[in-house]
């Protein structure tokens, strides 16, 4: 090696190596191929590390043991080489995975190159000197090589390989990556019987999934997923919930038997802490067949289940036959009826519903929202369907749960409902009307969800309770596997929507249905377009802030130049747009407030109309006003853009603070704002943003651009080698970020409260 190459950063040394190796290994590979999961490189069957002197292969060896243990949870193969390339020197050591696997299959914490010290490893299986063409020909060999060692299953990794094999194959089922043989049929599984990972897995031995059973809902097919929901219970949630179900049993009157009914199971996690004596009064079911079977496993002795032995037309398609407790033949189950039927017997139910919500984000993700909700042909839906509530209940297959078990099962004022589900159900579209007696509020992280958010557990008594309008509810939360206690929160029901109150319904007749329509991203939108268009001088944009939650928060606000294509919202007009900017500042609420708390507890609300209407009239909210205007012009989802429509107008966006075609309304009303200092600084980063924009070459000047524009068409990216971003204007980007972070205190300080005060969001 040159005496300068001495001087090289690690990075760019291993980039070197990489455009000097790769060719001659596999030309169809490159850096952005090999750079996986945070490691040096992955070639065929070799993980490579690179250091610039390989002095201590111990500690070195021991960081790519926890790199491949990461790649073992992501259900990834384990190369069989791990390579330690010493770049100086020009040697590479070469050692088997194999010989480590008991280490790799170990989890770790912390970065994988920290805390290594007082790792033995063994010698190296060669050590090749590739400063000579001998050498270099011995490391291409190795390098070409494509063998991988074989890791046993667990609890750990299992939701991996899972996700791999559905990658692979999409239309597979949870019985074929599962199996059981301890089932009546005999379906073995991948994981028992590897034909797509055989070159990477052990096979399973165990006969059946018990050691999965707190991942069950998280190993279920994507149909399964989109058609069941999840209904996992961390358990000392559950121990938790114990406490209410204890309560209602001792509401159980004297001389009477009773009976506690869980139809959604899962693998019995609300059950596991009970006592044998509760457990012989439980009657249990779950509508998926491998969850069944593990839970015939765990408490098939102790409990009754549904149906009490596996038939050899059990298994349905991957579910059990009898089980679906939204089916008409399931109310009817006579193991069921005979404790229902009996008024000598008092009913609880304790369960924790699937939640899969068929308007969900997560459904418009994935266009499935229609095709992949069979539960919604369900009797017990349609049954709901004829009820009247406020929304659509019914798109919930949780609300689905809870409206049968007040319909169908609790007969007597001594019957109970301990139920899991967000507060919606009773907040918003007051599905229930009973008498809550104590809730707790969980958090919905540890539920095997990505977002934290909150979760009542509510004992509800069978008394009918249409007076109360607000109760509190203590949170817990769960911090290194303890239970945190922490404060009570408020739920208080919501009667009206935005769009009852404050939407702008008024027809001019100078209105003219032509136009364009606008998709989310602010642009016109031709195709899927369900909207009419509308035109006059007096619109200045349209705005959506529909739906009472934040399940889809950037779906249910829009504020764009021209009717949104699909509706949902309303016409902005110059006469009283600004009493309209409240809605689209509580709209943005969850962006800013994290905390699992406020999420799915506070909602939008349109309660407070006639203090708001009120305040308008009177002029004492005109500078609140003027701050949603100020917050409005800066907050990103302000998806208002200039545009030439295909009908050959010019769309321009009168709610930003670029003056450069001449003065938009907002920047004339803004001149009444009282300016406190937080917006000064705001107008301040905002003057920066402007004038890095004109610097750049996508610089429009016949566009007066907002800042969702800029982030679009002016911030943009690239990615290097490595396949890491970086933007093409460091300094525009940074004062984009830095004005987010000043938005965000602003909206908490000065926005906010406000929004509280008149219940905008409650």
């Amino acid at each position: 090696m040159e005496y300068n190459e001495i001087f090289k950063g690690e990075d760019e040394l291993r980039r070197n190596f990489y455009l000097s190796y790769l060719p001659r290994v596999d030309k169809t590979l490159s850096l952005k191929n090999v750079l996986t999961d945070y490691s040096d490189g992955v070639v065929k069957g070799n993980i490579i590390e690179f250091k610039k002197n390989a002095n201590d292969n111990n500690h070195h060896l021991f960081q790519v043991i926890k790199y491949l243990s990461i790649r073992r949870i992501k259900g990834k193969p384990i190369p069989a080489n791990i390579i330690i390339i010493s770049i100086i020197s020009k040697k590479a050591y070469l050692y088997h995975s194999e010989d480590y696997l008991s280490s790799i299959e170990k989890i770790y914490s912390g970065a994988p190159s920290r805390n290594n010290a007082g790792f033995v490893a063994q010698l190296p299986i060669r050590e090749i000197d590739y400063s000579t063409e001998l050498g270099e020909n011995d490391l291409i060999t190795v390098l070409r090589t494509c063998n991988y060692t074989r890791i046993n299953l667990d609890e750990n990794c299992i939701v991996g390989w899972a996700k791999s094999y559905y990658e692979q194959k999409p239309n597979a089922r949870k019985g074929d990556f599962l199996g059981d043989r301890k089932s009546k049929i005999k379906i073995l599984g991948e994981i028992r019987k590897p034909v797509i990972f055989k070159d990477y897995i052990n096979p399973y031995k165990d006969d059946g999934n018990e050691r999965f059973r707190y991942l069950m809902d998280k190993l279920n097919d994507k149909f399964l997923q989109k058609n069941l929901g999840a209904f996992y219970t961390h358990p000392i949630y559950a121990k938790k919930a114990l406490e209410l179900v204890r309560q209602a049993i001792a509401r159980v009157p004297e001389g009477n038997d009773y009976v506690i009914i869980d139809r959604c199971a899962g693998t019995g996690n609300l059950e596991q802490f009970m006592t044998e004596e509760e457990l012989s009064h439980c009657i249990v079911s779950t509508l998926e067949y491998y969850e069944y079977k593990v839970l015939f496993e765990l408490i098939g002795d102790k409990a009754t289940i549904i149906p009490p032995t596996e038939k050899e037309d059990t298994f349905n398609v991957g579910l059990v036959k009898g089980s679906d407790a939204l089916q008409e033949d399931y109310i009817n189950n006579p193991i069921i009826k005979k404790y229902v039927d009996n008024p000598n017997c008092t009913i609880i139910l304790f369960e924790n519903p699937p939640y899969s919500e068929s308007t969900s984000a997560e459904h418009q993700r994935q266009d499935a929202s229609k095709k992949s909700s069979e539960w919604k042909k369900s009797y017990v839906v349609n049954e709901l369907k004829k009820e009247k509530f406020r929304g659509k209940p019914y798109n919930d297959i949780g609300n689905a749960f809870i409206w049968s078990a007040f319909k169908y099962y609790l007969r007597q004022p001594t019957d109970s409902y301990i139920v899991f589900s967000p507060v919606k159900y009773w907040k918003v579209q007051h599905l229930v009307n009973k008498k809550m007696v104590k809730a707790f509020a969980f958090n919905r992280k540890h539920f095997h969800r990505n977002i934290g958010a909150t979760i009542m557990c509510a004992l509800w008594y069978n008394i009918e309770d249409e007076t109360t309008k607000k109760f509190k509810i203590r949170a817990f939360d769960i911090i290194k596997d303890k239970l945190v206690k922490g404060n009570e929160l408020p739920v208080e029901k919501v009667f009206s929507t935005f769009s009852e109150h404050y939407y702008d319904k008024r027809k001019y007749p100078k209105d003219q249905r032509i136009g364009v329509c606008c998709g989310l991203d602010g642009l016109e939108k031709t195709k899927g377009v369900t909207a009419r268009p509308l035109t006059n001088d007096n619109v200045i944009g349209y705005l959506v802030a529909h739906s009472s939650g934040f399940d889809n928060p950037d779906l249910d606000s829009s504020l764009l130049v021209a009717s949104r294509y699909d509706g949902h919202g309303f016409f902005l007009n110059k006469d009283n747009y600004l009493q309209k900017l409240p809605m689209f500042a509580a709209s943005r609420f969850y962006k800013y407030n994290r905390e699992w708390t406020l999420r799915g507890r506070i909602m939008k609300s349109g309660d407070g109309y006639r203090k708001f209407h009120h305040a308008v009239k009177s002029g004492e909210i005109n500078q609140f006003l003027l701050k949603c205007l100020l917050f409005t012009v800066l907050e990103p989802q302000n998806h208002m853009r200039c545009f030439k429509g295909s009908n050959g107008k010019f769309y321009t966006n009168q709610l930003c603070l670029d003056a450069s075609n001449g003065e938009t309304i907002a920047i004339r009303d803004l001149k009444l704002l009282n300016k406190n200092e937080k917006e000064n600084e705001l107008l301040s980063i905002w003057d920066t943003i402007l004038k890095f924009v004109k610097q750049t070459s996508s610089y429009n000047p016949r566009m007066t651009y907002g800042v969702h524009q800029i982030e679009k068409e002016i911030n943009t990216f690239h990615r290097d080698e490595n396949n890491k971003r970086h933007p093409d204007h460091p300094e525009l980007n940074g004062a984009l970020k830095s004005l987010n972070e000043h938005l965000k205190c602003y909206y908490i300080t000065e926005i906010l409260p406000v929004l509280y005060r008149y219940k905008f969001l409650m």
